[in-house]
């Protein structure tokens, strides 16, 4: 059974940073494609960053710079490292981990990150 379990989003001002944890289990972590999407209040989920098992990286724009992905094969945990942030930061972040053979993707129960002075 694949669980993801997402932490370290809460409240922060802007200029602040965050860092935000995913730990995997019920999956071999290391040759699964990880990533961070997001969804704010009336609108669409919306992808932040992937990793894949070679550890390449794809950033998305609006966060490119600020944002970075990181994986811990051994912990079997995915981060994001969040610098930085800006009011239209604030969303519910999602952990996604998507296998490799179906290309089916799994999704942790969310964690809020609210940007706000």
């Amino acid at each position: 059974q694949v669980q993801l379990v997402e932490s370290g989003g809460g409240l922060v001002q802007p200029g602040g940073s965050l860092r935000l944890s995913c730990a995997a289990s019920g999956i071999i972590f290391g040759i699964w494609r990880m990533g961070w999407y997001r969804q704010a209040p009336g609108k669409e989920r919306e992808l932040v960053a992937h990793i894949f098992s070679g550890s390449t990286t794809t950033i998305a724009d609006s966060v490119k710079g600020r944002f970075t992905i990181s994986r811990d094969n051994a912990k079997n945990t995915v981060y994001l490292q969040m610098n930085n942030l800006k009011p239209d930061d604030t969303a519910v972040y999602y952990c996604n981990a998507q296998s490799p053979r179906t290309n089916y993707p799994y999704w942790g129960q969310g964690t809020q990150v609210t940007v706000s002075s």
